[in-house]
């Protein structure tokens, strides 16, 4: 069972940067098909790493506030912010060994 979350730019502070654990923020959007290429690695992540890392999506075209705020410019971009700071970033379609070598190093 996926525990991945939907985040707003009004839920933007109190889910990531306020967030326990480090966050791993799926930047996407509903016409973007690399974006729906890879939402079931994002999915599979999000269960593997359940307790150690929070896994979220942010749809850029209904919350672009945080999209302009972090200089989102192509999706889809995943972004691994800890303690409210970005930490890392990777833009464009990744294999899932990619990113899941992308997140262990922030746990």
């Amino acid at each position: 069972m996926s525990t991945l979350t939907d985040v707003t730019d009004a839920s933007w502070e109190a889910d990531v940067l306020g967030a326990e654990h480090p966050v791993l923020v799926d930047f996407w959007a509903p016409w973007c098909g690399p974006c729906k290429s890879m939402l079931p690695y994002v999915e599979k992540l999000a269960d593997e790493f359940e307790g150690k890392v929070k896994v979220v999506k942010l749809n850029t075209q209904d919350n672009a506030e945080v999209a302009a705020k972090y200089g989102i410019v192509s999706i889809p971009t995943l972004m691994i912010i800890k303690n409210g700071e970005v930490q890392e970033q990777v833009v464009g379609l990744q294999r899932y060994d990619a990113l899941k070598t992308f997140i262990e190093p922030h746990i």
